[in-house]
């Protein structure tokens, strides 16, 4: 077993800042080199604290502005332009970026593109279904619609 620190949020394990022991491998070949995890260290109590306070920042202040971008994100369909080719496959996939710009573009408000996760890769127009987890027990549902750019 290893500790590490979390630098970012793991689905299954924690959020950024947690210190948790994983298997060593785990951490040597897949949270270290993503960079989602740091290897624990004595002097890692300051990073734990930094982590911590940058989460802090970058979650929304209060829990009504989560929950009023969680009624504008469910309010309707999000709008994704991407550039296709020939029957409406898309160059590359939809990434969770691309559904932070289009929030942003829509003038819903700024988003985290890392609290953002889809069910499946988007490669093909049509409409599919992402979750933006705001703040603790504060998930939205987002319904995508992803149309050809022109």
């Amino acid at each position: 077993m290893a500790k590490v620190i979390l630098t970012n949020e793991v689905s299954g394990l924690g959020s950024a800042g947690d210190v948790i022991d994983v298997r060593a491998g785990y951490a040597r070949n897949y949270l270290v080199p993503q960079g989602y995890a740091t290897m624990w260290t004595r002097g890692g109590e300051k990073q734990v604290e930094q982590i911590k306070t940058a989460r802090a920042a970058r979650e929304h202040a209060t829990v009504e502005e989560a929950k009023d971008l969680k009624a504008k994100l469910e309010a309707g369909p999000l709008r994704v332009a991407v550039k296709t080719g020939a029957e409406g496959r898309l160059f590359g996939s939809v990434q969770t970026k691309d559904i932070a710009d289009a929030v942003e573009a829509a003038g819903l408000g700024s988003i985290d593109k890392r609290v953002i996760e889809l069910g499946t890769t988007i490669k093909t127009v049509g409409s599919y279904e992402a979750t933006a987890k705001l703040r603790d027990g504060i998930i939205a549902n987002i319904k995508l619609e992803v149309v050809a750019a022109k």
